[in-house]
């Protein structure tokens, strides 16, 4: 969970991007990532529950990911709970793959993150 003052020193990072989905004139979610050089990594992701499975969160990643692809990122990455499969599923049906582990990464309750790690094919005519 963002608090305030981490969420303000995040949007004011260069290349810190937040983007929101909407439906109809509420907000279905969001998706918060940086990029370091040509590497980006989503910190977070939250769609309604009412909204899962809907291609909310499909549609929110990608676009994240064109946003980096503009800016020639070739690496994208994220953590993960080792316990939230559901997002472990829906990460690698979206071409992410497992490559680390952070133990005990995560607190209330302590618990390993997965790292998983999407490659970027950049192209001459991209950004």
């Amino acid at each position: 969970m963002w608090t305030a003052r981490g969420l303000a020193e995040a949007l004011e990072q260069d290349r810190s991007h937040f983007l929101v989905g909407w439906q109809d004139k509420e907000i279905a979610g969001f998706i918060s990532g940086r990029q370091v050089l040509d590497e980006g990594e989503i910190l977070n992701l939250a769609v309604k529950p009412e909204l899962r499975r809907k291609r909310v969160g499909e549609a929110l990643v990608e676009e994240l990911l064109e946003v980096f692809a503009k800016d020639r990122v070739v690496k994208v990455f994220l953590e993960v709970r080792e316990s939230n499969t559901a997002a472990i599923a829906f990460y690698q049906r979206m071409n992410f793959r497992l490559t680390g582990k952070r133990p005990a990464y995560y607190k209330n309750p302590v618990e390993a993150a997965l790292v998983l790690l999407r490659t970027e094919e950049v192209s001459a005519s991209t950004g």
